[in-house]
């Protein structure tokens, strides 16, 4: 009897902090953006919004990682082990570097449709903010630069996106990942748009699971 009354006191306690968790998070996502409030899955709110001329929509997730931002960001950056950690990811290939850029080719292999692939053009810089490192990554097709397309893999046309690191204390980061991307074939929008939500949660997921490898911590500067 103790236990489950403690674990419902715990349940209690965890719903609360979510709740307070959500609050602040809404705070940093403008509703006058048309913004709203998707889902939380485990501690990470999702926000979404419709995108001028598409069923499909745009989504902008905020949720803290328990390490500092540069660590997070090594995980980030670890593009060469994506097929390690990376939800679905099966090949990634380092194209060129390119200025303050990388180009890059990845392919996914989900299990519920065929295989996607796309070429990105991903842009980094990190600056100091008031409470430390602060990194930002974006990205943009440019499947121009890539190899052609492949028989039975799909060729994403459309993914823009990016990750914003902010320092939450010396130790832990606030994270904020945006998307919007038109997964391509037969998939009606609502179920892309379903997994895309579900998706950002797993990504957060093998993040937050990655970074806990000594070897990201060295990548310190």
């Amino acid at each position: 009897m103790f236990c489950r009354t403690l674990a419902g006191l715990m349940s209690i306690l965890l719903a609360d902090a979510s709740t307070a968790f959500a609050d602040e998070v809404s705070r940093s996502v403008d509703p006058s953006e048309g913004w709203k409030l998707a889902a939380q899955i485990k501690g990470v709110a999702i926000y979404s919004r419709p995108h001028a001329g598409s069923s499909l929509k745009e989504f902008r997730a905020t949720g803290p990682i328990d390490a500092p931002t540069y660590a997070v960001r090594a995980v980030i950056d670890d593009f060469a082990n994506y097929p390690k950690f990376m939800p679905c990811m099966t090949e990634c290939q380092l194209i060129k570097r390119e200025g303050d850029s990388i180009v890059g080719y990845q392919r996914l292999s989900p299990k519920f449709c065929a295989d996607r692939d796309y070429i990105l053009r991903v842009w980094s810089q990190s600056r100091l903010g008031p409470d430390g490192l602060v990194f930002t990554s974006h990205w943009a097709p440019a499947n121009e630069l890539g190899p052609p397309e492949k028989k039975g893999i799909v060729r994403v046309k459309i993914c823009n996106g990016e990750w914003l690191l902010e320092p939450d204390g010396a130790v832990k980061t606030r994270a904020t990942y945006s998307i919007y991307t038109d997964a391509g074939g037969m998939i009606p929008a609502f179920v892309a748009n379903r997994m895309s939500q579900v998706g950002i949660g797993r990504l957060f997921t093998a993040i937050r699971k990655q970074v806990k490898n000594p070897k990201y911590v060295a990548h310190q500067s």
